[in-house]
């Protein structure tokens, strides 16, 4: 059996888990959850967005985010408005309080990976960050197009992979 801790899914999956605890545990004190700061955050970006939107942004059934919705309107610091052309849809913009909310946890959010990165020079940060924006352009690009082969990434030429540190498994190779 392979050891997982030298399995890059393994530990990408772990440093995500990681982040999040470490990052709710910073933030119970403001009255916040994760999950309500994520509907500010996809609010922030992209006001007006309708319920089901959300719910497609945020992964979840168009029920959960409309609870969530719910309780953001009873805080304060979400409005719904009804869409102009459809009186049935409704659209969800961040009140000012809330704006004021995301900027403060939104410290919180940099100071939580300021300090997961703190063993790594600023170029090792920059160089993270650049290889992980590859891996998600890979991943994305990978979803829209059609399926080749029965491996994702089938058809690459392995010597185009360049100096990869993994072996074919995505396993740390030695």
């Amino acid at each position: 059996m392979p050891n997982t801790e030298e399995y890059i899914g393994v530990v990408l999956s772990d440093v995500a888990r990681l982040l999040r605890t470490e990052f709710d545990r910073r933030v119970r004190r403001l009255g916040i959850t994760r999950a309500q700061w994520l509907v500010l955050t996809r609010l922030h970006r992209r006001p007006g967005a309708s319920h089901s939107e959300l719910a497609e942004m945020m992964e979840v059934e168009k029920a959960t985010a409309g609870r969530m919705i719910d309780r953001l309107v009873a805080n304060g610091w979400v409005e719904r408005r009804s869409e102009p052309g459809d009186k049935r849809v409704k659209r969800v913009y961040l009140t000012p309080e809330a704006e004021r909310v995301h900027k403060r946890i939104w410290r919180v959010a940099e100071d939580t990976v300021e300090t997961a990165l703190a063993d790594l020079s600023a170029r090792e940060s920059k160089q993270l960050f650049a290889l992980l924006q590859r891996v998600k352009g890979t991943l994305v690009s990978g979803a829209d197009a059609p399926a080749k082969g029965a491996a994702f990434g089938a058809g690459r030429n392995s010597a185009s992979r360049g100096t990869r540190r993994l072996n074919g498994n995505g396993r740390i190779a030695s």
